[in-house]
């Protein structure tokens, strides 16, 4: 059996982080925007002190780069788990950071050809767990407001292609905490309440 807590848009709340670190699980997972606009991210490495480094994976949300959180994980010995597949605990899990285009001009963004490119490089490892920062598009993970969404198709297209058994997103913050089925796929938003996943 392995633990792994899964969490997204900390945006600099240090008590919301502490809180989930006080969580025992062999592996950490960071969907993205751990801080706001990539100010502030050492900062936040003082709250993972205690756990091992190497159980913290992180992705960029819309709020860092990918090369922010590169050098953020070179800095303090965390996973960056961006575009990366790994097995841990004898689980495969594929991570995939940023958001879709938003009107804010944010350092993480990605069109839909560029996250389908990028997801179609996890189709032949079959991950168990996905975690992406970006929910997939109409569904109630995504959903601002009635008749606003904005998650990303090719998330979708891929969680309905491929069927992880779980897969994990945040950047919504409306639509923390929501749950559906999709297929054989249990997906949520995690948010900064996160999710502990026991597999």
């Amino acid at each position: 059996m392995s633990r792994f807590l899964i969490f997204s848009d900390i945006h600099n709340d240090v008590n919301a982080l502490q809180r989930l670190l006080a969580v025992d699980a062999d592996a950490y997972f960071c969907a993205g925007d751990l801080v706001s606009w990539a100010r502030g991210l050492d900062k936040m490495a003082v709250s993972f002190a205690r756990r091992p480094a190497e159980s913290i994976y992180m992705l960029p949300g819309n709020h860092e780069s990918a090369s922010q959180i590169e050098d953020f994980c070179a800095r303090h010995g965390f996973v960056n788990f961006h575009e990366k597949m790994a097995e841990i605990g004898g689980v495969r899990v594929a991570g995939l950071g940023y958001s879709m285009i938003t009107p804010f001009d944010t350092p993480g963004e990605y069109t839909e050809e560029q996250f389908a490119e990028r997801l179609s490089r996890f189709a032949e490892y079959k991950p168990q767990v996905l975690v992406c920062h970006s929910p997939p598009l109409n569904t109630p993970l995504d959903r601002i407001k009635e008749g606003l969404h904005a998650g990303s198709r090719a998330v979708r297209e891929f969680i309905e292609q491929y069927q992880p058994g779980h897969f994990f997103c945040g950047h919504i913050h409306e639509a923390e905490g929501f749950v559906l089925q999709m297929g054989a796929t249990r997906v949520m938003n995690v948010g900064k309440k996160g999710w502990l996943l026991e597999i």
